[in-house]
């Protein structure tokens, strides 16, 4: 008998990844499960937790590389209307975990609601943004953030404020806590003005980067202090550098391009290969910023 022979539809057994990654490369979920409600994703997370069960979330799969053999353990996808909901209280955002941050991003700017502005063109949901504290050189997700509301190991569910958390760089302080949903401060600004100034960020984004729905996985290092990651793989002259179905691409260098055909384990030898040149020319090893399962 299964762990979750009880979970019923929510709960599905060897399903294909790829098609769930922006990469499209990846094997199966021993166990996916798509909970309907908060109580329902506790009580998973702590079957998981007293079990010995690995467990994962993904989101829109827009940071994500998923091996050729797949992942043993649950994936979990906040799917259903308890965690995809948004509520507007005045300059105030309350958004569920699984909520498009593309979506939100352009509801707030047309509400004349600034911050989220920022985040033009990142995809993903607000969980995966808040986990890894998406964001760029306009600003973070992480300096909007009031309160998370989060499922703890062992299915306790409980809201950290804004002073209990530490955003840094691609990294924020909720550990192996699952985030149920957030409430974001935002401020009131002419709506006209806002959209000018979205249409600015995103501009810059689409002129400088890989197409957004390219089979790519963003930027695949995080920048080394004082240092930019894809100007250190372009000084290397590593742009165009393929192997079999991946590559570096020639438009910004931090980012790689998995080709029809390409799999999981050329993009992984890849990532090393890069990794490798730019240390042997800069003297700088590069960590990931892609998620690697």
């Amino acid at each position: 008998m299964s762990l979750f022979d009880d979970l019923g539809e929510v709960c599905r057994r060897d399903v294909p990844l790829a098609p769930m990654t922006w990469f499209g490369l990846g094997g199966a979920a021993e166990y996916m499960i798509e909970p309907e409600t908060e109580q329902q994703l506790a009580d998973v997370v702590r079957r998981c937790h007293e079990h010995g069960v690995p467990i994962r979330v993904l989101g829109f799969g827009a940071n994500v590389l998923v091996p050729d053999e797949g992942v043993k353990g649950v994936v979990l996808r906040l799917t259903a209307a308890a965690f995809t909901g948004t509520e507007y209280r005045e300059a105030t955002v309350v958004a569920g975990g699984g909520v498009d941050l593309t979506r939100l991003v352009r509801h707030t700017v047309r509400r004349g609601l600034a911050g989220f502005e920022n985040l033009a063109g990142i995809p993903g949901t607000v969980g995966g943004g808040l986990r890894m504290n998406c964001g760029g050189r306009y600003g973070e997700i992480g300096t909007l953030v009031r309160s998370v509301r989060v499922v703890a190991r062992d299915g306790q569910i409980h809201e950290r404020d804004h002073d209990d958390l530490c955003f840094g760089y691609r990294s924020c302080n909720l550990g192996d806590e699952f985030v149920v949903g957030a409430t974001f401060g935002l401020s009131e600004l002419d709506p006209p003005e806002l959209v000018r100034r979205f249409r600015r960020i995103w501009m810059h984004k689409h002129n400088t980067q890989p197409p957004l729905g390219t089979r790519s996985a963003g930027c695949v290092f995080r920048n080394p202090n004082g240092h930019s990651a894809g100007a250190l793989i372009d000084r290397a002259g590593l742009k165009g550098l393929q192997v079999g179905g991946a590559r570096v691409s020639e438009r910004h260098a931090n980012f790689i391009l998995a080709d029809t055909g390409g799999t999981a384990s050329e993009v992984l030898r890849l990532i090393e290969l890069v990794r490798d040149r730019v240390e042997e020319h800069a003297g700088v090893r590069l960590e990931p910023e892609v998620q690697i399962w």
